[in-house]
């Protein structure tokens, strides 16, 4: 695919460059300004959510009619981001496979530090089961920090003895918060997104007094076994390589059906350029088709008590 598309690309990505180190509230307003100027097509509708207690925008396509769910999890270090960031990305999976996402407002750090986030994330998916939704019609998906959370909302669950969802979709997961990964200094100058120096400062306002290699904070640390199918997609230019490779291990290790798929040259959550991009365009198609063929197909995913 496109060679120079993934050149222009980091050229554009590397001048408009965020800071993820920089002042929370200076962060956030230049994130939420980024982010707006990638608006949804007109045909996506957006509406104001409350489910389990917890808020977000529940995403539609006009003319999808699919009953699946895809509880949706924004990327932002667990610090910047919000429902409404994540919308264009969510409908970009919402119009692929006729099923409505969820995109969720979970709690920040670092005024809420952990567990909130797995709180609310958990929270949510309970008020969904608690409305009569199957399980087996509901699909997790993530981006960045959006990713981990997935993943640590299904080891929450599981430990509660809660039905589980039928797949989960991890864009780029960001689930190693000791930063021991050793692609963190060995793909620096090749990733233009994200840099070590901001996660170590990031890291720690979403840890807080917990434990960083806690698995409901860092995945690749936990017990993945009983979990459902999971498909992983990250770039090789990614500072966070390493987490998706070794998430990717530690599933395989537990007999969880899992998925790899590492594409070349592509920045961090690549799928969201898809239109610029076709190594996006054709990474989303491939996941949809996993989302479908799971939401489509799969029972309910319980887990032993």
């Amino acid at each position: 695919m496109g060679k120079e598309q993934r050149r222009q690309l980091d050229a554009i990505l590397r001048q408009g460059r965020l800071d993820t180190g920089g002042e929370v509230a200076t962060l956030r307003a230049t994130f939420n300004a980024l982010m707006a100027q990638v608006p949804a097509p007109a045909d996506v509708q957006q509406k104001p959510i409350e489910i389990g207690g917890i808020g977000g925008i529940e995403v539609t396509v006009r003319g999808n009619e699919a009953e699946g769910v895809i509880l949706y999890f924004h990327g932002g270090v667990y610090v910047i981001g919000s429902a409404t960031t994540s919308v264009a990305l969510a409908a970009e999976l919402v119009r692929r496979t006729g099923a409505k996402a969820i995109t969720l407002e979970y709690r920040l750090a670092p005024e809420h530090p952990y567990p909130a986030a797995v709180e609310d994330a958990r929270a949510a998916y309970e008020g969904l089961l608690a409305q009569g939704a199957d399980p087996g019609q509901i699909a997790f998906a993530g981006e960045s920090a959006g990713g981990g959370l997935a993943v640590a909302t299904l080891l929450a669950l599981r430990e509660a003895g809660t039905p589980l969802p039928s797949c989960a979709f991890l864009m780029s997961p960001y689930a190693d918060l000791t930063l021991s990964g050793e692609t963190l200094d060995e793909k620096q100058a090749l990733d233009p997104v994200l840099t070590p120096d901001g996660l170590r400062v990031r890291a720690p306002e979403y840890v807080a007094k917990a434990d960083a290699s806690d698995p409901q904070i860092s995945p690749i640390f936990g017990d993945l076994s009983g979990l459902p199918p999971l498909l992983i997609q990250v770039g090789s230019h990614e500072i966070l390589l390493s987490d998706a490779l070794r998430l990717a291990g530690r599933a395989a290790a537990t007999d969880v059906a899992v998925t790899l798929e590492v594409t070349p040259g592509v920045p961090h959550v690549f799928q969201g350029f898809a239109g610029v991009l076709d190594e996006a365009g054709a990474a989303l198609d491939r996941a949809s088709d996993f989302l479908k063929t799971h939401l489509e197909h799969s029972p309910s995913h319980v887990q032993r008590a």
